[in-house]
């Protein structure tokens, strides 16, 4: 065989030998792409904070006061007022500037952590959004009056916010509970229990409060994962 037939023989072979070898990276790619993807879900802290009817709106702040918008927050529609309140329980220990969210609610909500619930002395409940029913009373003090809520003071329980898109993609639906666990913490903690709620509204979210997101070494922006 002439030294030009040679060339042209190994040539021919490592042509052969890469081809074959990006078919199997390309074999791979799509095998790891066919893998479904962790469910993973970007958290948010929730601090203690109040939700108003305007029943007291216009005790707190006046007849026909509108809460003014400070910023928006994370879910579409939803923002922090500039208005703040005191929350006031039986320990007559006062927790100042309790921040106000917006759009104005049908009922009046107020949420805690545990440790918020201590301090006031007030058995507040752990409870999903909007389930008010035998939950705490409190006391409300705003720039133009007070008002004292029978009910009213809750600990929101851990939740979930999803789109029906990403409901279906990991098989749930609203309401259903599931359990979280940490990816990247210090100190890793399985929470169970966790409410799922679906909504077009939505955006991927896990809402849980200071006291979660302490104990478990959490910030904002971290993500847990649906096992």
């Amino acid at each position: 065989m002439s030294t030009a037939a040679l060339i042209d023989l190994i040539a021919r072979e490592v042509m052969a030998e890469l081809k074959e070898g990006r078919g199997k990276t390309a074999a791979a790619g799509t095998a790891a792409h066919a893998i479904p993807a962790a469910k993973r879900v970007p958290v948010l802290v929730s601090a203690r904070h109040v939700h108003l009817a305007q029943k007291e709106i216009d005790i707190l702040f006046g007849p026909g006061y509108q809460l003014t918008k400070r910023n928006d927050l994370y879910q579409p529609g939803e923002f922090a007022a500039n208005e703040v309140v005191t929350l006031v329980g039986p320990k007559l220990r006062p927790l100042t500037s309790v921040r106000i969210l917006g759009p104005m609610r049908d009922r009046t909500q107020v949420e805690l952590s545990r440790t918020d619930a201590i301090t006031l002395g007030i058995p507040a409940p752990v409870r999903r959004s909007g389930d008010l029913a035998g939950s705490a009373p409190i006391t409300l003090v705003g720039p133009r009056g007070s008002v004292t809520l029978r009910e009213g003071a809750i600990i929101a329980n851990r939740h979930i916010h999803m789109s029906p898109v990403e409901a279906e993609k990991w098989g749930l639906q609203d309401n259903d509970e599931v359990t979280v666990r940490t990816i990247k913490s210090d100190r890793p903690t399985i929470f169970g229990g966790v409410q799922v709620r679906v909504s077009p509204k939505f955006k991927l979210v896990m809402h849980i409060d200071t006291d979660d997101a302490n104990a478990a070494g959490l910030q904002c922006g971290d993500e847990v994962e649906i096992r």
